[in-house]
């Protein structure tokens, strides 16, 4: 689940503000989702931060940073504190929020959301109706399941978000799967482009081209001109630069007025404002960018925000190799790092899924919007 936040530019080795965090607070799944980015299954999975070592995790974390929280999996409803670490975030003043498959919430479970101060929850829908998002979870009446999930969230007046993966699979679902958000009542809707990690690497010929990548970003630009609800492309850097390509066009300043926390975002953010930790106690720039900066048991998670040498990495748009290290847009978009790694084994490589081609030669320019 993403949520936006604000990241402006960062300065080599200066340590930017941490505005969220993906929790992956448990690996176990009840289901088998062909793009997974875990390749989780039912589990359990050995060696999981218990209770009283996530508390002090969280104890960590507002010690420097207000960050939202994302408790997400695996399925983080198969973890049985997951409502007790949610209750201590937000006693702490964190904004708790959780990504869920949807199949497993009750009302009984969804009162627990809201009494643990849970804000808003997500929930995957990847095609249009239950004979392919089934297909897709790999779990018959998966469909189902997640939108009798929605129902008790809206009856309990939790916020929600649909997140949608998008491959060759359903790309030309994409307005059905966005009526059917509208239709049920999301406050946000979310994309994600495929980044072949976990399962997902055997989905590598679903993934769509660098020509649809770019047809389908300006598809969602035209989407947040018509609805008014929350529109944001996460593992979708490009968006960033196709927003402000598209307003020049349209005559459109890019602020917050038009076009909301977008118009002060960076494209990927692993590293700069994001960070996942994993089940483990691994922190990571991000849960697609499986690259070990430290772990939370070993070293104190502020030591690894500030000190890791991926992180610093990450912040210097000036290593970015390849059209990423001369594009214009390189401080807005920043190109998925972790495409780059899989596809190269260099997470400072250019971006592999981008068509576009820069107009600058010259490293100090940027159209940073």
């Amino acid at each position: 689940m993403t949520h936006p936040h604000e990241a402006g530019n960062v300065q080599p080795n200066k340590t930017p503000n941490l505005r969220m965090i993906a929790w992956e607070i448990t690996r176990s799944c009840n289901l088998s989702c062909v793009h997974c980015r875990a390749a989780a299954k039912y589990g359990p999975y050995p060696d999981e931060l218990t209770t009283e070592e996530a508390l002090g995790l969280l104890d960590e974390i507002v010690s420097f940073s207000k960050p939202v929280i994302i408790l997400t999996g695996g399925e983080p409803l198969m973890r049985e504190d997951v409502f007790d670490l949610a209750r201590y975030g937000t006693d702490k003043g964190l904004r708790m929020v959780l990504a869920t498959n949807g199949t497993l919430m009750t009302p009984e479970t969804t009162h627990k959301m809201v009494a643990s101060g849970i804000q808003r929850i997500s929930v995957s829908i990847d095609g249009k109706d239950a004979e392919h998002h089934d297909r897709f979870r790999q779990v018959p009446g998966a469909f189902e399941g997640s939108l009798q999930g929605l129902r008790y969230a809206k009856e309990a007046g939790l916020p929600f978000q649909i997140n949608t993966t998008i491959t060759k699979m359903n790309l030309d679902q994409l307005d059905d799967i966005l009526k059917l958000a509208l239709d049920v009542g999301a406050v946000a809707v979310h994309i994600f482009l495929l980044v072949p990690t976990g399962r997902g690497k055997e989905l590598v010929q679903q993934e769509i081209s660098p020509e649809d990548y770019e047809k389908t970003l300006n598809w969602f630009y035209d989407q947040h001109e018509h609805y008014p609800i929350e529109f944001k492309a996460t593992c979708a850097p490009h968006y960033h630069r196709v927003i402000r390509q598209r307003a020049k066009l349209d005559g459109k300043p890019v602020t917050m007025e038009t076009f909301g926390l977008d118009a002060v975002t960076k494209g990927c953010l692993g590293g700069n404002a994001f960070c996942f930790i994993s089940h483990t106690g691994q922190a990571q720039p991000c849960g697609y960018l499986e690259l070990d900066c430290g772990n939370v048991r070993q070293t104190p998670f502020h030591e690894i925000w500030a000190s890791s040498k991926i992180f610093q990495d990450l912040r210097d748009e000036e290593k970015y190799e390849g059209k990423c290290g001369i594009c214009e847009y390189r401080k807005v978009c920043g190109g998925c790092r972790a495409r780059a790694y899989e596809a190269t084994g260099n997470y400072l490589a250019e971006e592999p899924y981008c068509a576009y081609e820069p107009k600058s030669v010259n490293r100090k320019e940027s159209a940073g919007g």
